[in-house]
């Protein structure tokens, strides 16, 4: 009876349109809060080791580079001012917070602005403040060439990104 559950849960996931069957295979991390105060930690993480790939899971974060197919990226966190003004800001400056991870060629992109290369207009669920517009991933990194880091939740599953969902802001 398992086995003919596994094979129809995997007949169902090749044949979904627009679903791979490696995307499908992807399980649902928790989110981290959208705007959340403090850096996500990933405590297995060795940082001195050089710039590598997040455990499996989705990190508050902008992606800063793109080079030949592995993107670098690091945390970021929602910051208010002495004079009531927010935005989200990455590591202080020399603090070494950062990973690399390759970019999975079937990744899914969500925008919160449309899928033109200049932002226009909103596409984002009220509710999350998340991207709701499915975009190619071109559009994302000519938006990361072009303007520089958007905050997002960067989900990484077996070392690397499947899925980048822009946060709203004003």
């Amino acid at each position: 009876m398992i086995r003919t559950l596994v094979i129809a849960g995997a007949a169902a996931a090749v044949i979904l349109p627009g679903v791979s069957a490696e995307a499908a295979a992807i399980p649902h991390y928790k989110k981290p809060k959208v705007f959340g105060m403090k850096f996500q930690a990933d405590p297995h993480h060795d940082f001195s080791k050089g710039l590598h790939s997040r455990h499996n899971g989705i990190l508050r974060g902008w992606i800063t580079e793109v080079r030949g197919g592995v993107a670098e990226y690091e945390p970021i966190r929602w910051k208010l001012s002495k004079e009531g003004h927010a935005r989200f800001v990455g590591p202080p400056e020399y603090d070494v917070m950062a990973y690399a991870s390759r970019i999975a060629k079937d990744m899914r992109f969500y925008s919160a602005y449309g899928c033109k290369i200049s932002p226009s207009g909103t596409s984002y669920d009220d509710n999350a403040s998340l991207g709701a517009k499915r975009c190619s991933t071109k559009v994302l990194l000519e938006r990361t060439k072009r303007f520089g880091p958007a905050p997002a939740l960067i989900t990484v599953h077996k070392g690397a990104i499947v899925k980048v969902q822009e946060i709203f802001t004003t």
